[in-house]
């Protein structure tokens, strides 16, 4: 048996690959970041979260957000290990992750918009070059936390138009000073300002809201994957939420910036398994 886990900021889907007469078994856990959480919080998430029945695995594919650094890398490994008891643990980033999903083994442009954001060159086998993504405090353009972020600021700075601020709060029971609490001083406020972006879906057809999705895709594209001369050539292939359900404008975006837009998927979880039947 083989266990596929791709995990962001906010949700981890696990996969396990039974033999070819069983039928597949899924299951969504919260996002897993070794930058966020100690090796504690993650084998708690696991214990209560968990649900695909296993005895003995072959091995687990582990592809998440953090696992690009080795300190933080080790503390999931440890984690995985004592809870899951297998000697075959592979952990690799979730950008490798979005990258043999897009591409397989085919080179292209791969891309991340989800609650982060992030993109690589990847030449049919390994990543050859990645802007970093920053985070979303100083990059993460177009990811769901930058674009919460945004709407929260158009808002609170009286920078929306009236009706969409009224519509705003009538639709959020939070107030100012709440939504002040959870972004500055409660955990996770990535995932939390990655939740309005429901509001910014809902009105997509408001002028100020596309404008807002625009111009923060337009930034993903000029600084981001302008600095790739291989996207001259190459499409850009794009898995996460906020790509799937702003699809429309990231493509009107891309070709403003002048980049030729390829395939969207709403996760990598497909691509992946069909990755890894063959290339076992």
């Amino acid at each position: 048996m083989k266990l596929i886990a791709d995990s962001g900021s906010t949700k981890t889907n696990w996969h396990l690959i039974q033999d070819s007469d069983q039928t597949p078994l899924n299951c969504e856990t919260a996002g897993i970041n070794p930058f966020f959480q100690q090796s504690s919080d993650i084998l708690k998430t696991l214990t209560t979260q968990f649900s695909i029945p296993f005895q003995q695995l072959d091995s687990l594919y582990f592809y998440g957000a953090g696992a690009a650094n080795e300190a933080k890398k080790q503390e999931l490994l440890d984690a995985l290990q004592e809870y899951f008891k297998t000697d075959t643990i592979i952990v690799e980033s979730d950008l490798l992750a979005a990258a043999h999903s897009l591409c397989g083994n085919e080179p292209g442009i791969a891309a991340i918009m989800g609650t982060g954001s992030n993109s690589c060159y990847y030449d049919g086998k390994r990543i050859l070059s990645n802007v970093s993504p920053l985070g979303y405090i100083l990059g993460d353009e177009g990811s769901g936390a930058v674009l919460g972020k945004k709407l929260l600021s158009e808002i609170l700075k009286n920078q929306f138009p009236q009706h969409l601020i009224k519509l705003f709060f009538e639709t959020y029971s939070e107030t100012p000073a709440e939504i002040m609490e959870n972004v500055y001083r409660k955990p996770f406020p990535n995932r939390y300002m990655a939740g309005f972006t429901r509001f910014l879906s809902a009105h997509m057809q408001e002028a100020a809201v596309h404008e807002l999705l625009f111009h923060s895709f337009e930034e993903f594209f000029q600084r981001n994957i302008r600095q790739y001369n291989e996207a001259k050539e190459l499409p850009v292939h794009f898995t996460g939420s906020i790509a799937w359900h702003f699809r429309e404008v990231l493509k009107e975006a891309a070709e403003k910036s002048g980049f030729l837009m390829g395939n969207v998927c709403q996760n990598p979880m497909e691509g992946l398994i069909r990755y890894h039947k063959q290339n076992p």
